[in-house]
């Protein structure tokens, strides 16, 4: 009998706990320690397997103790393999709003979700850099550049574990493609390492992050979870503060428990064999300690490191019980209660979020003389609404293991697949938001094409007032997923899915309003953005389920546009200066950096190559001016300030951004970005807005002192709307 779903409502809630401080919680965890026993200690360090538990990873709970099974559940943009769930905007669209107020207000609804559901762990956030535009997995984190990345991490985690739920920063190191992810070698320099790949996670262990998860590849030759370098008693985790535990990702461990406990490896998750690694910790840990090649001291130390912020987030004391999946009280075994913890308010929060991120990238005058956007729908008669990527998407991808990945692309692109994945249950596509508004407001007929057929779409958007064409490009994890549309993880070219290029210059050859609207991962070909029938450009990104209602905001003029692109988008894929690799002939490749600091925007900037649309770059309804630029420096810090005003004559959001050139001979990048902020403005407004340099900022990693080291010269201070648009220069 099919089981009946009982909605129970949790409403949003401050929950009152005060965090420990780290000395606290390990004074807690050892007593705590002191009285376990070995079996006990080890069943807190190893999962219960992966498909014996509800969540994704679990432990052994210690009853006599008061020590719960601790749920671990993916993943970075919500709660997934549920119901009941909001599905959140992935990393890189809250990248995309330059907001630090949204990156924590996101954090903070997600592990509100993640506590209604009684998960202990928030398997995130994903803090890998964009190295190469079609890495696979780029939308789950925040981007090429490492400042913006670290904030989005810092913020993120704060606005979690304030919450009391414990949030794991991933995937640590070097873990940038999916083709041969569990097994290639990220061959990384140390200054590379720390000035870019360490760098996010550094602000995550400023954030007091609970957890870390080693990744598949090796790193510099070794597997990362059994890597010293990395994550040992001397390594850069723990040497920058890292006081959390470290987990393996699922089935990344390798070899013997003895080389992965003495090298740094708290716990082993799922606690099994799963596609090429794991079961190492269960049962050989325990065969580990009892021939003395794990010390006792060691054992002791990881179940501590497992317990203290366990403690420090207050989750010993009236935090829930998982409950996906509750027995009804009348003991009946098909009716159970699905517990319900989307909120108004979170919905509200992810519509803003998916305005928030959507960056206006172009908005010509039309023939009437007015700017295409925002659109008056009052005077619409004829809209056509077309493309694939306007409706609702397909929901029950796959079967098996694969079950609610969202491996396919049929239907709008909300985000991308995998274990980062999240629910589309309550999806609202374009298609619908746009109709409700014209509905409302107007008295236009509706015409739609919602397939990629260049024939049906031509015939849709000819005469039409104003046509929306919009197109995609999805990628995800390689693993159980394996083939969407051709494409295993990584994505094979920067070409919109299924001529979706064509398509909107097919739409501008009769359409002389086109809006032409791109939701995708990363970046994607624009190829076709300077044909004059197309008015409108709006890049979407993967904004969660709200994406229609967050997209109608814009074009219709509720929200000014403020997004920025948190990478660039060019020409060709050799204008970024990395690659995929998606073939060896010897098996598992190493991967050389050589591109070392130079990512994206500071690949660009250092060989003179333009982009289309740059790092930064976003329009808006309004006009902004920058004035009264003024550095002064104390100690090791440096404040920037400087007025931003709303010159023209509709209220607004502006990002203003700092970029560093650093003196001649520091070996650095042309520029870095080292700052931005949210000023909301209303007409003819202005404030000052005040940005803080710190000593690591102003700092190059130094190899032979093993520190931050700032260079002696003159430092160039660039204040604009984007890299490519400064707008006030200073100097230190």
């Amino acid at each position: 009998m099919r089981s009946l779903l009982f909605l129970a409502c949790v409403a949003a809630q401050a929950y009152a706990f005060s965090a420990l401080s780290w000395e606290q919680a390990y004074a807690l965890a050892n007593t705590t320690v002191a009285n376990l026993t070995t079996s006990e200690k080890i069943g807190i360090l190893h999962g219960v397997g992966q498909f014996n538990s509800r969540c994704v990873g679990d432990t052994t709970g210690v009853d006599r103790l008061g020590i719960p099974a601790l749920c671990m559940q993916d993943g970075p943009a919500g709660v997934r393999a549920t119901d009941g769930v909001t599905g959140f905007p992935p990393g890189m669209a809250v990248a995309s709003t330059f907001s630090k107020r949204l990156m924590r207000a996101r954090g903070e609804a997600i592990a509100q979700e993640f506590r209604g559901k009684g998960v202990n762990m928030y398997l995130g956030p994903a803090m890998d850099l964009s190295r190469n535009p079609k890495g696979g997995r780029n939308w789950e984190s925040f981007g090429p550049d490492p400042y913006l990345s670290g904030e989005a991490a810092y913020e993120t985690i704060v606005g979690v574990q304030d919450v009391g739920v414990m949030a794991c920063a991933k995937h640590y190191l070097g873990n940038n493609q999916e083709h041969w992810r569990y097994g290639y070698t990220s061959n990384i320099d140390d200054r590379t390492i720390h000035e870019m790949y360490h760098y996010p996670f550094l602000r995550a262990i400023e954030a007091d992050v609970s957890s870390v998860m080693c990744a598949y590849n090796r790193f510099n030759g070794t597997s990362s979870c059994h890597n010293a370098e990395l994550i040992g008693s001397n390594g850069l985790l723990r040497k920058d503060g890292f006081k959390g535990f470290v987990v393996s990702d699922w089935g990344a461990t390798h070899d013997s428990a003895t080389d992965n406990a003495n090298a740094g490896l708290d716990m082993e998750q799922p606690g099994d064999w799963i596609l090429i690694g794991g079961g190492v910790y269960n049962p050989g840990l325990k065969s580990a300690v009892n021939d003395g090649s794990v010390t006792e001291e060691t054992l002791n130390g990881m179940v501590s490191h497992v317990l203290a912020p366990w403690y420090r987030l207050g989750q010993n004391s009236d935090y829930p019980s998982p409950n996906f999946d509750v027995q009804h009280a009348d003991g009946s075994g098909d009716l159970n209660e699905h517990v319900n913890v989307r909120t108004n308010a979170t919905k509200a929060l992810v519509r803003e979020i998916a305005g928030a991120s959507a960056v206006l990238l172009k908005n010509n005058r039309t023939a009437s003389g007015s700017y295409a956007l925002p659109i008056d729908a009052s005077k619409l008669t004829k809209v056509a609404i077309i493309g694939l990527d306007a409706k609702e998407p397909k929901k029950d991808c796959g079967s098996g293991a694969s079950a609610g990945m969202n491996q396919c692309n049929e239907g709008t692109v909300s985000i991308g697949w995998g274990s980062g994945s999240n629910s589309l249950e309550y999806l609202v596509p374009p298609v619908d938001a746009i109709t409700e508004v014209l509905n409302s407001t107007a008295k236009a007929s509706i015409t739609t094409s919602l397939s990629n057929d260049l024939n049906d779409a031509k015939k849709a958007a000819a005469g039409q007032d104003v046509c929306f064409v919009m197109a995609n490009a999805m990628s995800g994890e390689m693993g159980f997923y394996q083939f969407v549309e051709g494409n295993q993880g990584d994505r094979n070219d920067l070409a919109l899915w299924y001529k979706g290029g064509s398509m909107i210059e097919t739409v501008a050859s009769v359409c002389n309003n086109t809006i032409a609207i791109v939701h995708s991962v990363g970046p994607v070909s624009f190829s076709w953005s300077e044909r004059p029938n197309i008015t409108g450009i709006i890049y979407a990104g993967a904004p969660g389920e709200q994406t229609g209602p967050g997209l109608a905001d814009v074009l219709f003029g509720a929200r000014n546009p403020s997004g920025r692109l948190p990478f660039s988008i060019a020409d060709s894929e050799d204008d970024y200066g990395t690659e995929i690799v998606y073939n060896s002939a010897s098996g598992f490749p190493e991967l050389e950096y050589k591109e070392a600091l130079l990512l994206d925007y500071r690949y660009m900037d250092a060989n003179n190559i333009t982009p289309r649309f740059e790092f930064g770059f976003g329009l808006s309804y309004t006009t902004f001016e920058y004035s009264g630029l003024a550095i002064a420096s104390s100690g090791d810090g440096t404040t920037v300030t400087f007025t931003v005003a709303n010159s023209g004559s509709v209220d607004g959001t502006e990002i203003p951004q700092l970029y560093l050139g650093f003196p001649e001979g520091a070996g650095e990048p042309p520029r870095v970005l080292r700052g931005f902020e949210e000023v909301q403005l209303k007409a003819g407004e202005s404030k000052q807005v005040e940005m803080k340099l710190g000593a690591r900022d102003l700092s190059i990693w130094d190899v032979v002192k093993q520190s931050w080291v700032r260079p002696q010269g003159t430092f160039t201070v660039d204040v604009g709307a984007s890299i490519k648009d400064v707008r006030l220069t200073g100097s230190i």
